[in-house]
């Protein structure tokens, strides 16, 4: 039965439609990603399922007693409390007292429910006591997801839950959502998350909505032939309807005939090709290319910086040539937008040069968007009131070059402060691109961007002769776009690597990987509560459990052995079946060591 069932359902806002008579069902267990452009109705979509939003027509039908719960796009304003308090807080119906004490309720189900959030808390990894209005964006996120999850929701609802949050962070909630016992429908840009965790991809394209039965990478193969198929259905469509305009100009001969039903024919053929619905298309980017620069372009040596106390570079080192791609990934907070300043020299160094080639002009991409004016227009952000823009030579008008970027005259002519912001990053895109540039410095520009936009930049950026700095989360288009990256490694170091971040996985050295938990269970793992009716452990159980932290430790040593071969030099002159059956290994170790790690825990909840 459909936890969800939605049946012939419009929608619209402002004269434009939304839903036109759309129907779907959401089943138990599934996690369902919603995929479409910017101002879909992907947003839309998650708060009628949550019932903040009713349609104008149509039926919604949710299992009874069901509990949903979301994790919204954007964090809410004026939210205070430690980690503990907002967690709590998504516990249902006041379950919780308080004062967060369990005896202080005659509910003997309370110490449970605190158990589980008190195990959401471990498994995000985040620290109960610290005070949710000092935490960075991704950190407000995470919390924000744990208060989700509290209530044990029957459907989760996330909104681009990766935004703001760094690649450990977005791994961490990969693994926790891979594992969530609910249904879980959620909307994200990010390609990598949404092929690790979606089983069925719900698409909203020109009001209607479709729906693919599998995952993210078998669903672009199957979207593709289905367009396919329906541009050339169009084409003979078009083809007759021409044939039959032939034939109705020809006037007085086709009036003889007498064909009536012929007529009636073409009127409908006439009605059909109105209502067709046509795809919205792809915005049309186009960078402006100064001249070429030499072949240095940045050379950082001994480079240090230190905000107070607190090292963001160390003796840092690098050389950048011209037509290099690099990427620049860290945690929340390493300094990365810092490092940024100080190899473009906005910054000055505690120590060490940073030397500049020659002919430099330099584009920027500010991810706090600062150069864009809320007061504005759109088009007056873009030309400063001005209604040409030269673009490569060309005198272009700034409502044509708008409409490159999917901003449709009316739109162009709006406040800023009115759009979404994926099309705010879309403006800041065009905005960028009006200016000739050989070195490109992107910060985080893929936030709020739908994939196929998403798509678009990244062959835009492939075809750039210039030299590009990019700052970015996103692990797919890190690996289609970047020839060499730059690593926070932490206390100020930065290692560079060959590739992108799927490279610097197989090239980083075992100590840098993180662990998929402590070292020592015991110490770390926080049991759960005891049960007066559990079964008690057996003597084989007590024994098992006894081995259970040395079988452990043995299987974490063999898999850092591996991945201390895997990131040799020389590993990959190996022959194939060696490198197949050392990668078969390592994946059947990751397997058994979370089996591990899931028998320990409950055998430790029942001593």
């Amino acid at each position: 039965m459909a936890l969800i069932r939605i049946h012939d359902m419009s929608l619209g806002y402002g004269g434009q439609l939304l839903f036109d008579r759309v129907s779907v069902n959401i089943e138990p267990n599934e996690r369902v990603c919603l995929v479409g452009r910017n101002g879909e109705g992907k947003t839309t979509l998650l708060h009628i399922i949550q019932g903040g939003v009713a349609p104008d027509q149509g039926e919604i039908f949710r299992a009874p007693s069901i509990r949903i719960a979301a994790l919204p796009q954007e964090i809410p304003a004026r939210l205070n409390g430690t980690i503990y308090d907002i967690a709590v807080s998504g516990l249902e119906n006041g379950a919780m007292p308080a004062s967060g004490k369990a005896h202080e309720t005659g509910d003997e189900d309370a110490w449970q429910r605190l158990a589980h959030v008190d195990k959401i808390l471990t498994q995000l990894q985040l620290d109960p006591a610290a005070a949710f209005e000092t935490l960075s964006a991704g950190m407000k996120r995470r919390a924000l997801l744990a208060r989700s999850l509290a209530g044990a929701p029957d459907v989760l609802l996330l909104d681009e839950p990766t935004n703001h949050m760094d690649i450990p962070s977005i791994d961490l909630m990969e693994s926790l959502l891979t594992k969530f016992a609910g249904t879980l429908v959620f909307v994200t840009h990010d390609r990598a998350f949404l092929e690790s965790v979606a089983t069925r991809i719900i698409e909203i394209d020109t009001a209607r909505v479709t729906s693919w039965d599998c995952g993210y990478a078998t669903y672009l193969e199957r979207k593709a032939d289905m367009v396919n198929v329906e541009a050339e259905h169009h084409r003979q469509f078009d083809k007759k309807l021409a044939i039959e305009e032939t034939w109705i100009r020809q006037g007085i001969r086709a009036r003889r005939t007498r064909n009536e039903g012929r007529v009636r024919a073409l009127i409908q053929l006439r009605r059909e090709r109105q209502n067709r619905r046509v795809r919205t298309g792809s915005a049309k980017m186009e960078l402006q290319e100064a001249e070429r620069t030499g072949r240095l372009v940045i050379e950082a040596t001994g480079v240090s910086f230190a905000w107070a106390e607190t090292p963001v570079a160390r003796d840092f080192n690098v050389t950048v040539m011209r037509g290099d791609r690099v990427g620049i990934i860290g945690l929340n907070g390493s300094g990365k937008t810092t490092l940024l300043n100080l190899m473009l020299k906005q910054l000055a160094p505690d120590a060490g040069t940073v030397r500049h080639g020659v002919n430099l002009q330099i584009a920027y991409f500010d991810q706090t968007r600062e150069q864009l004016d809320e007061e504005k227009s759109v088009q007056d952000n873009i030309a400063n009131g001005n209604e040409f823009l030269e673009i490569n030579g060309r005198h272009r008008h700034v409502i044509g070059y708008l409409k490159d970027f999917l901003f449709t005259p009316d739109r162009a002519r709006s406040p800023l402060k009115t759009l979404s912001g994926g099309e705010r990053n879309r403006l800041l895109l065009a905005r960028l691109f009006t200016k000739p540039s050989n070195l490109l410095v992107m910060d985080e520009p893929t936030n709020d961007l739908d994939i196929h936009t998403l798509e678009l930049l990244e062959e835009l950026l492939l075809e750039y002769n210039g030299t590009l700095l990019l700052v970015s989360h996103d692990r797919a288009f890190l690996n289609n776009v970047v020839t060499s990256t730059l690593v926070f490694e932490g206390q100020g170091r930065i290692g560079e690597y060959i590739g992108g971040y799927d490279d610097w996985l197989c090239q980083r050295k075992p100590a840098d990987i993180p662990k998929k938990q402590p070292e020592k269970p015991k110490a770390k793992l926080k049991p759960a509560p005891p049960s007066a009716d559990g079964p008690k452990l057996g003597y084989m159980e007590k024994r098992e459990l006894d081995a259970l932290p040395k079988t452990i430790e043995a299987m974490e040593q063999e898999l850092a052995g591996l991945f201390q071969q895997m990131s040799s030099p020389d590993f990959y002159k190996n022959d194939a079946g060696a490198l197949s059956r050392m990668t078969a290994r390592q994946k059947e170790l990751e397997t058994r060591l979370d089996a591990a790690y899931a028998r320990w825990e409950d055998l430790e909840a029942r001593r």
